[in-house]
């Protein structure tokens, strides 16, 4: 590994989705993306990973349809999070949602292809980073609800890994604490 691609690990940051504005990749640049954050380890070549493409008026009808949703399964929700499930799609101008398509009758464990459709998730992170946009990749009950499945147009065996927000940084995202290679990292002793 060179020491340009360990910076770039180094230097990844989530920014926040509504720090995140015009412009968002164009249709060249986005290709580039996803064809470079689509090359990763695929036990049995199963392709077990799709992206959906949300922008423009598209982008915003989902996140009416989600707010809908989320109010229709729970009347109560605070002013605070009723705002904030009204609003989740109107910051980034660019949400890709990543989804595993899992084959339960393949050879290959479910856990591998779920792992690898995680694989293109960070790597849409980390190839936005690269190509000068900040990215977040989202979950919230979104990604584990049918319904919103089915509004994506997943089968049975498909589900959200993520919505990765894509656009410009209107801020430079602060660094977080990480953990401590001490902490983490242990040589195994039989």
């Amino acid at each position: 590994m060179n020491q340009p691609t360990l910076d770039v690990l180094n230097a990844r940051r989530s920014v926040p989705s509504r720090q995140l504005g015009e412009p968002a990749p164009d249709d060249a640049t986005l290709r580039r993306l996803i064809e470079a954050a689509i090359r990763v380890p695929d036990h049995g070549k199963l392709e077990p990973f799709r992206i959906r493409i949300l922008r423009g008026d598209a982008k915003h009808a989902f996140g009416k349809a989600l707010a809908s949703m989320a109010l229709e399964a729970n009347p109560d929700l605070s002013d605070a999070k009723r705002d904030k499930e009204q609003r989740r799609y109107e910051y980034a101008p660019l949400v890709l949602v990543v989804s595993a398509k899992v084959d339960p009758d393949s050879k290959v464990p479910e856990l591998e292809q779920n792992l690898t459709a995680g694989c293109v998730a960070y790597n849409l992170l980390l190839g936005a980073q690269a190509l000068g946009y900040g990215a977040q990749w989202l979950t919230g009950w979104a990604a584990y609800d049918r319904d919103v499945a089915r509004l994506l147009g997943m089968k049975k065996h498909e589900h959200v890994v993520g919505f990765i927000h894509v656009g410009t940084p209107a801020m430079e995202a602060p660094e977080r604490e990480r953990p401590s290679y001490d902490d983490i990292v242990a040589p195994w002793q039989p």
